[in-house]
């Protein structure tokens, strides 16, 4: 194999990739045993015809696309392997040349990581972020608590308040007419919740129990059944079951009962306003430091090419259809549940694929600025950590990173150092 490779300007490059007419003429054979039993010639058996009797039968390039299939893949790999610049997205692969006896010819246009130069790094100024904790926050986080701890009981001396939880069956009409999938039965409704659409939890707020109640709504004009977007519906309801919850009385018992650490509400209090000033401090140190790497990406310069975007766009949909799949829901039903596309989705994350984009590459170049590297003990113990987290050796992380993957942990290490870097030198104002 032989490669070329040249550069196309916007952070893109053609790469020319060789490979020999013999690699050719093996691949063609291969492709010929693999599907000869799936062609008819008359007068043979099937996978009895000679090759080139279906050749001339059917054509001389019968066997030259699994061929070719068959031969990029590892042409490809081979060339990313040997070729000097750094390739950040997807192949787009056209064939040149492609016959019997000759060379297999085909180029790949990449995009390559853009250069970036920095502008003020050191000593940028931001905001400083309030880290603070007021009584009302703490009796918030401790409202928390009780509600976390709240029971549920019956009620049945009033009408429905907001934040009860009412079971209700209910039928949706349109000009008079049920609906499909307008009816429900013994459904557990909390008055508040926003989980139906908008106006229908507030209409019953003042609901007798066991008293059919018209609820007149209006679905969103962005609805996902476009036959019901837009148009007035009303929906007879009927509780059948009322109940609130009942929080603890905030107290020494009610303490002893959920905290390890404190037996009386003052040093309940005292605990909490620790947890809170240490989840704040950790805060605003989060927003410290997007707030730097802002400004360092506003004064820096970098041209990133539309191809990396589009492989990290995809990659970003694809890790978010994983953690849908976790949950039990497809890609095709959240899709349906939202009324997208995944187009749209792709451009949703658009704006989120760039800022990650430029993040990383001027916190690498800040590490290159300032020689960061990462230590052997330092990647070990990344490793251990992953290893721990995926409940596997660390040699098996390593095994399923790849071949690059001491390399990816190690830039990983050095993005994080220039991280601390450029947060500790920010000025704050």
């Amino acid at each position: 194999m032989s490669l070329q490779v040249e550069k196309l300007g916007n952070n893109m490059a053609r790469l020319t990739i060789e490979v020999s007419a013999g690699e050719l003429d093996k691949a063609i054979e291969s492709a010929y045993q693999k599907n000869r039993n799936k062609i008819s010639l008359p007068g043979f058996r099937k996978g009895k015809a000679p090759r080139k009797m279906l050749e001339q039968m059917y054509g001389k390039d019968l066997f030259y696309e699994d061929a070719a299939n068959a031969l990029i893949p590892d042409a490809y790999e081979k060339a990313y392997d040997e070729c000097e610049e750094e390739i950040v997205s997807g192949p787009k692969v056209d064939v040149v040349q492609l016959e019997a006896g000759k060379p297999f010819i085909f180029t790949v246009e990449v995009a390559l990581k853009p250069q970036v130069t920095l502008g003020q790094y050191k000593g940028v100024q931001v905001e400083k972020a309030d880290a603070g904790v007021t009584e009302d926050e703490i009796n918030a986080e401790i409202d928390r608590e009780r509600e976390k701890n709240s029971r549920t009981v019956d009620v049945t001396d009033r009408t429905v308040r907001e934040g009860d939880v009412a079971t209700i069956d209910f039928e949706g009409f349109v000009d008079g007419v049920a609906f499909e999938g307008g009816k429900g039965t013994d459904y557990p409704l909390t008055i508040g919740s926003h989980a139906f659409i908008p106006g229908f939890e507030e209409a019953l707020v003042g609901a007798e129990v066991g008293k059919e109640t018209d609820v007149n709504v209006t679905f969103p004009e962005d609805y996902q059944a476009e036959d019901l977007a837009g148009k007035p519906a009303v929906f007879k309801c009927t509780v059948t079951r009322l109940q609130e919850k009942q929080l603890p009385e905030l107290d020494d018992d009610f303490v002893s009962e959920i905290s390890g650490e404190s037996d009386t509400v003052e040093q309940y209090r005292e605990e909490i306003r620790k947890k809170l000033a240490g989840r704040k401090e950790e805060e605003a140190r989060a927003k410290k430091e997007e707030a730097v790497v802002d400004a360092i990406i506003a004064d820096a310069q970098m041209e990133i090419p539309g191809p990396m975007v589009e492989t990290q766009q995809r990659q970003m949909v694809q890790e978010y259809a994983q953690r849908l799949q976790y949950q039990g829901i497809s890609f095709e039903q959240y899709l349906q549940f939202t009324g997208m596309t995944s187009e749209q989705l792709m451009e949703q994350v658009k704006p989120q694929v760039m800022k990650r984009i430029q993040s990383r590459l001027v916190l690498e170049a800040v590490a290159a600025a300032e020689n960061m590297s990462a230590t052997e003990e330092e990647i070990e113990e990344e490793l251990k950590k992953m290893g721990e987290a995926y409940q596997v050796e660390p040699d098996r992380v390593v095994e399923l990173l790849g071949k690059d993957g001491r390399k990816q942990v190690s830039e990983d290490i050095c993005v994080r150092k220039a991280a601390d870097f450029v947060v500790e030198n920010a000025v704050e104002a």
